[in-house]
């Protein structure tokens, strides 16, 4: 039997797992065929890897040096093939951008699209800013478009090159009629009895918010999440209030303004991959999104002097 991949990658989920059964668990095995797949393994290799005792299993020296050679194979080959993929997927003069539900990455691709009208633009869009930078990094997008949170780091940081866009406080959307409506600024701590609605998200902005409403003196009694229409609809209705971005347009119902004291900031980023041939596309790519960026400043429902850069939170 000749040695593979799967086989390295079944020797390493034992060493990390520390058990026969725990491992099964994780490769998603019955654990008499995981022993007869070690049993062939150690075959094909000339000796027993592990030792089984009452406390689970450990590595024989054999085992060792074959775990430790198994932990640089396979992130290796890992990357050849993300390396590879990209490589294949990536257009000399195509745009794959990916990101959040928001104005920006429309307004990107307006732009792009003026500027270069027979260049091909495709878009993949997401809640998750995770899932959209992993795309970027195996290959199958070429710039991420997304936000986090105040000063929290954006994903796969080690593995892509990002540059801040735009740094915005976050805004309320309340509905016409509300009582607040006619104020420059809202504090949060005015919002204590409010529901409030959002959008989902797997970066940090959910607890960000709930810990700036613990220092505003108030845990949110309710929280609606769901999709952008049905939080505009919730704010418009007076069934609740919501965060949004500075850009967010001007809509019938709703007005938006700034929190007091800004106690909640939005960093809007660029990622790419720093070796992909889109890399050499990345500063003009940049300047079309602070361009998009301040275009969609103008457009918005709240604009003000305040609005230097913008927000994503509940809604966009």
């Amino acid at each position: 039997m000749d040695l593979e991949l799967r086989h390295l990658k079944t020797i390493r989920a034992i060493a990390d797992a520390g058990s026969l059964t725990r491992a099964a668990t994780a490769l998603g095995l019955a654990q008499p065929a995981l022993s007869a797949q070690l049993k062939r393994i150690e075959r094909a290799l000339g000796g027993a890897l592990f030792v089984r005792s009452r406390d689970g299993v450990r590595a024989t020296a054999l085992g060792d040096l074959v775990v430790e050679r198994a932990r640089v194979v396979l992130p290796a080959v890992c990357e050849l093939q993300e390396e590879a993929v990209r490589f294949a997927r990536e257009g000399a003069e195509g745009y794959r951008l990916g990101g959040t539900h928001g104005p920006l990455l429309g307004g990107l691709v307006d732009r792009i699209a003026r500027a270069d009208p027979g260049a091909r633009v495709t878009t993949h869009t997401s809640w998750s800013e995770r899932e959209i930078a992993c795309g970027v990094a195996a290959g199958r997008l070429d710039f991420a478009l997304v936000g986090v949170c105040g000063e929290s780091g954006p994903p796969e940081a080690g593995r892509l090159a990002w540059t801040e866009v735009a740094r915005d406080p976050v805004y309320v959307m309340l509905s016409a009629d509300h009582p607040l409506a006619p104020r420059d600024d809202v504090s949060l701590a005015e919002l204590a009895s409010a529901a409030w609605t959002d959008v989902p998200g797997d970066g940090c902005f959910g607890d960000c918010f709930a810990a700036a409403c613990v220092r505003a003196g108030f845990t949110p009694a309710r929280v609606y999440e769901t999709d952008t229409a049905s939080c505009v609809h919730l704010v418009q209705v007076g069934r609740a209030v919501g965060l949004c971005r500075a850009t967010f347009p001007a809509t019938p119902g709703i007005v938006t303004r700034p929190l007091a004291g800004a106690p909640l900031v939005w960093r809007h980023l660029l990622g790419w991959h720093p070796e992909a041939r889109a890399a050499a596309r990345a500063p003009a790519v940049l300047a079309h999104v602070r361009a998009a960026h301040t275009e969609a400043l103008a457009r918005s429902a709240g604009r003000t002097p305040a609005a230097g850069h913008n927000a994503r939170a509940g809604a966009d």
